[in-house]
């Protein structure tokens, strides 16, 4: 009999552990989610029906998002366009417009208009340089490269009608060719080569000068390139009517720079400027006044300034002897000090 009751007390006590488990199924659950207590109610089973729209909604995948390829078409296989005075009205809404696929079109017809219709277009380029040059500026690497590609067509173009607009289009360009994407750096790199070739160095070096000095190392070893590349560009009547005293201070200034691109760029300019100096011999001292006599004229003629002389009388002793140097040009005291120790040397033995 005693049996029998353990048993039915162990029967019930397990039932009710059961029906308690059974029970709690149905009850929120609760615990802690980031440190504080909560519900965490199970999900219904009515929300999780297909049918509800905003659990079909939810289940619905995302669609893909379109990939946009943009063309660089490269400036002789550009094609005319259709209607010019069309074309022009509509140009610099494109520019401005906040869509980087409609500006990419606007600076494509750019260059069509520049290569095609360069009259049509050349009273609007006070209102579309500054727009190239904003879009030099975006973000956005394939509105950077057909802006740099559209500034190489316009210097093509214009050459020097756009010299009074060029100083904020030059330093976007020194600055894309300078630290950018490498496609970006290669675009902005052509475009200076075509300002170089198609822009009068007489106009283009004064603009370049102010660069030579900025703070960022690699926009004055850009510059420095652009620089060389001007500066034969003159020929020798052009570089006396310069000023070659001015050319070779400039030149000595970067034999010092952080960056070898520019240190490079100076020792090409400096040889061609000693080059183009010792053609132009005899030349007056440049310690001989104007209003000497022409006996002393004469004797001056007789003796001609040496490119020695010349760097030392218009540099500081350091940048000179840096250019004599590069110019492969031995000082007198050097040679005078040679001539001494090969004496002694000589005496020695």
């Amino acid at each position: 009999m005693a049996s029998n009751t353990l048993k039915d007390m162990n029967s019930l006590h397990v039932t009710e552990k059961i029906s308690d488990c059974k029970a709690s199924l149905t009850k929120p659950c609760v615990g802690k989610m980031n440190g504080k207590s909560e519900d965490r109610p199970l999900p219904n089973s009515a929300s999780l029906d297909s049918s509800d729209p905003k659990v079909a909604e939810a289940e619905k995948p995302e669609p893909e998002k379109a990939i946009v390829e943009v063309e660089y078409i490269d400036s002789e296989n550009l094609d005319n366009v259709d209607d010019a005075d069309t074309v022009l009205k509509s140009v610099l809404a494109g520019l401005e417009s906040k869509d980087w696929i409609s500006v990419c079109d606007a600076l494509n017809n750019v260059r069509r208009l520049s290569i095609f219709h360069k009259e049509a277009m050349l009273h609007m380029l006070e209102k579309v340089i500054p727009l190239v040059v904003k879009s030099l500026k975006n973000p956005r690497s394939a509105v950077c490269k057909t802006a740099c590609m559209t500034s190489a067509d316009i210097f093509s173009a214009y050459n020097n009608h756009i010299t009074d607009l060029l100083e904020p289009l030059l330093t976007q360009l020194l600055l894309k060719s300078s630290q950018d994407k490498r496609f970006v750096c290669e675009a902005a790199e052509k475009a200076l080569t075509a300002m170089t070739k198609y822009v009068s160095p007489t106009l283009l070096l004064p603009k370049l000068q102010p660069c030579l000095k900025n703070r960022n190392p690699r926009i004055r070893a850009k510059a420095s390139l652009c620089f060389s590349r001007s500066v034969p560009r003159l020929g020798v009547e052009g570089i006396k009517e310069y000023g070659i005293d001015k050319l070779v201070q400039a030149a000595a200034s970067q034999l010092s720079d952080q960056l070898p691109e520019s240190r490079e760029a100076a020792r090409t300019v400096l040889l061609e400027l000693q080059t183009v100096y010792e053609k132009a011999h005899p030349l007056i001292n440049p310690e001989t006044s104007s209003s000497s006599s022409p006996e002393e004229e004469q004797i001056a003629e007789a003796e001609p300034v040496t490119w020695e002389i010349f760097c030392q009388s218009k540099l500081s002793a350091l940048s000179a002897q840096a250019v004599l140097r590069v110019t492969n040009v031995v000082t007198v005291n050097a040679r005078e000090g040679l001539v001494t120790t090969g004496s002694s040397s000589s005496s020695q033995l």
